[in-house]
């Protein structure tokens, strides 16, 4: 099962609005400039390239802005704002990029006309696009398998993600005394003997089996006839979960989940390109950040007495102890009474630990770490040995997060904010295990984009 990293949708929409801004644009050059001047702009001094390039930059700045992520367009006026700020940031650039090359420019006062036009453009195509995924008629029908908590698990988030296209019609058991009740919304609508005869009644397009004990409540021919006959797609309730939310269900893992998850003489291929993949993007930023570095250093220096940077023991491949490198943002005294979970707002914190904290520039040492191959720029974030002993006694499977090596950034920093518990860390183990089992290098193209964006934006988690 590969994760949904490239959405056909989302394609789809960014191709939809890099030809929704490009159209506007030119609109608003006939309108500014007039026919006759409009064309001598557009295809005299290559007005059309110009063009593209104030698209590229509108659609950067949707993507830095999330508006690539689905969930914002919940929000009316969230979405709203977002554009207006997305927007802004792409005219502010593109302003700086017209004061030094002044040849880059279409024409005076396009920009003028061409904002408004955008945001009124954007935001009805938004709205219109809104309205589309969240109606009830439009996406595929889903028949769930099975009436127990991970069926209503899954049916709560299928319900709470409307954007992933699904739309849930009920539930089957074969327990005659559940017809018609209701698990969550969807109710049970029939028997799992019945199941050929639903599928064409409710014109199911997608069976997911969510049966707990199989053993004497399988409806293993009805599901043979319908997989054979190819009129419905038939999908085992943990993949489907995987794939809708990015994340595996901790509850229903078993020791076999690894085993047969395709990790073979592949996946140390794929392994092998990912580490030199990870080593060049490290060394690359290590040159990059070395005038950061060198001021983060001085700062540190000047406003706490004791060493620049913080060493400290992590965990990572196969148990494998190393010493981890980061810029000092703490006092040094701030484990004097023992380890303890590191806060969001962390009083031990220096202030300019806070700054280069919350920018992650504390992190930049590490790049010695993945040129040493102690850790990737992208895997599990290494722990520190004493935690790991506490997390493996409260989290069942917490140490297979060591099966690869941990990362600078990771698919559960992404996705999940910063973390100081026991709970947090169960949540984040969903979300590693989801990488260990998908991992591949276009989804660490994927991590690191997205982290990036982080760090720009100034937020996510660690």
């Amino acid at each position: 099962m590969k994760p949904p990293r490239f959405n056909a949708r989302m394609v789809l929409l960014l191709l939809t609005e890099a030809m929704l801004l490009f159209g506007g644009l030119i609109v608003a050059v006939y309108v500014r400039l007039g026919a006759i001047d409009a064309e001598d702009a557009l295809i005299e001094r290559n007005g059309f390239y110009k063009a593209g390039l104030a698209t590229v930059f509108c659609l950067a700045s949707f993507y830095l802005l999330d508006l690539y992520d689905f969930v914002v367009m919940h929000d009316r006026r969230e979405l709203v704002l977002r554009l207006l700020q997305a927007l802004g940031l792409a005219w502010i650039a593109l302003a700086l990029i017209f004061y030094v090359m002044p040849q880059a420019m279409i024409g005076r006062g396009v920009s003028l006309i061409s904002l408004p036009l955008f945001l009124l453009m954007m935001v009805g195509w938004r709205l219109a696009i809104h309205w589309v995924l969240g109606h009830p008629e439009i996406g595929e029908r889903i028949l769930i398998v099975g009436s127990g908590p991970f069926a209503v698990e899954i049916a709560r988030e299928t319900l709470g993600r409307p954007d992933a296209g699904f739309r849930v019609v009920g539930f089957v058991d074969s327990d005659p005394a559940l017809v018609g009740k209701s698990l969550i919304n969807p109710k049970v609508i029939g028997l799992t003997s019945e199941l050929g005869s639903l599928v064409r009644r409710e014109h199911i397009d997608r069976i997911v089996v969510a049966i707990g004990d199989r053993r004497g409540q399988f409806p293993t021919q009805e599901l043979l006839r319908l997989s054979l006959s190819g009129d419905v797609s038939i999908e085992e309730s943990a993949s489907f979960y995987e794939r809708l939310t990015g994340r595996v269900l901790l509850d229903l893992i078993r020791p076999s989940w690894l085993i047969f998850s395709s990790r073979g003489r592949r996946a140390r291929l794929n392994e092998l390109a990912s580490a030199t993949m990870h080593r060049s993007v490290a060394l690359l930023g290590a040159i990059l950040s070395l005038p950061i570095a060198i001021v983060t250093a001085i700062l540190i220096k000047i406003e706490s007495r004791g060493p620049v940077l913080y060493k400290q023991e992590r965990v990572g491949k196969n148990g494998h102890v190393f010493t981890l490198m980061k810029f000092r943002s703490m006092r040094v005294d701030a484990e004097k009474d023992g380890p303890v979970w590191a806060k969001t707002a962390d009083k031990r914190m220096t202030r300019v630990g806070g700054i280069i904290r919350k920018i992650r520039v504390d992190e930049i040492p590490q790049f010695w770490n993945i040129l040493r191959g102690d850790m990737n720029f992208v895997g599990p974030r290494p722990e520190r040995p004493h935690f790991i002993a506490q997390l493996a006694q409260e989290i069942p499977f917490y140490e297979q997060r060591h099966l690869i090596a941990p990362g600078l950034t990771g698919w559960a920093q992404i996705k999940y904010p910063y973390g100081a518990s026991i709970e947090d860390a169960k949540q984040k183990l969903a979300y590693d295990l989801y990488y260990i089992k998908n991992q591949s290098i276009t989804l660490d193209a994927t991590i690191m984009f997205e982290t990036i964006k982080t760090i720009l934006l100034g937020r996510g988690g660690r």
